[in-house]
């Protein structure tokens, strides 16, 4: 099943549910090795790396369960800030831009930013394509179209907002926003013509059909670019007894991902360091990108020991081609 199914979807057949959830008890050193082949086949060895900077932090109006910059939980993050300025964001992305990498994304805490905050990080973003060549995304809450033209005006390529997990288990991660208003976010991104990327987090109490079901949606919005998060359990949040799930078990919910998305950037982001291996199973599964270095309020794995990792397994970074 396996064998047929990988070969059906390198010819361009695209897998529905039924399909997907087959994979769920399917062996997984098959599945695995399917899986990469597909990414061979549809993206190459291309290898696409991003970094991110907390833009934004603390004292957020949202109830998300898992999150320690949320305003309802007590957790260790005391640190809270306004928008860091113009200096500060384009002196970190120029870090990362002579360190190599390819796509930065500025984060910022709460529901959305006003439209001031907008017009200020405009600024900085266009500071950044002045002066560098680092391929700009950005993350900052439940915008509408007319802001997302703003940024894309200013030079930002991609818009990243979190759809969390299925529909049906989204209520027991969050009530301060609904799912509907993520996915008109995603919508009115790409109406404003950026690209959009979207995923979730994996160990939240949610089930594999959950899992399947994001991705699904993901699919029907236009999504090619879908995070992997592994839930950190913060102490203090809701979800700060959650276990972290197994490597195994994260491979095969990659591997099911690039089945699902075979052209896409599947990209494993928040937690991976908690597996054990620093995510090298998985990107021998099917993943193909990556969040390096630190997160918002947790330690991440460096640039560098991603880039020696990577280029042992056989990827060859993508970059950003000075003129």
């Amino acid at each position: 099943m396996i064998e047929e199914l990988r070969n059906r979807v390198i010819r361009g057949y695209m897998v529905d549910k039924t399909d997907a959830m087959k994979l769920i008890d399917a062996p997984l050193d098959e599945l695995l090795a399917a899986s990469n082949e597909i990414r061979e086949k549809m993206c190459g060895n291309e290898f696409d790396m991003c970094t991110i900077v907390n833009g934004k932090c603390g004292k957020c109006s949202e109830d998300c369960k898992y999150c320690a910059q949320s305003a309802f939980y007590h957790t260790s993050c005391t640190d809270s800030y306004p928008l860091l300025d113009t200096v500060a964001i384009v002196k970190e992305a120029k870090r990362n831009d002579e360190r190599g990498v390819y796509r930065f994304s500025i984060v910022t805490s709460g529901r959305k930013l006003s439209d001031g905050e907008v017009d200020k990080v405009c600024e900085s973003i266009r500071e950044i394509k002045k002066q560098t060549n680092i391929e700009v995304c950005v993350s900052f809450g439940l915008l509408e179209e007319e802001q997302f033209r703003k940024i894309k005006e200013a030079g930002a390529s991609r818009v990243h907002c979190n759809l969390e997990s299925s529909r049906r288990f989204f209520p027991e991660i969050c009530t301060t926003h609904t799912y509907d208003e993520k996915i008109e976010t995603l919508k009115s991104a790409k109406r404003a013509g950026l690209s959009i990327c979207s995923g979730g987090i994996i160990g939240l109490g949610e089930n594999m059909e959950d899992r399947i079901d994001m991705v699904m949606t993901a699919r029907e919005l236009g999504v090619k670019s879908v995070p992997v998060n592994i839930l950190n359990p913060i102490p203090g949040t809701p979800f700060e007894n959650n276990k972290i799930i197994r490597n195994d078990e994260l491979c095969r919910i990659v591997a099911i991902y690039r089945f699902i998305i075979p052209d896409g950037n599947i990209r494993l982001a928040g937690g991976r360091g908690l597996v054990g291996d620093q995510g090298a199973k998985c990107f021998s599964s099917g993943a193909n990108a990556a969040i390096s270095g630190d997160m918002l309020t947790t330690a991440g794995i460096t640039v560098e020991t991603d880039k020696a990792l990577l280029t042992d397994l056989g990827f060859k970074l993508k970059i950003n081609k000075r003129a």
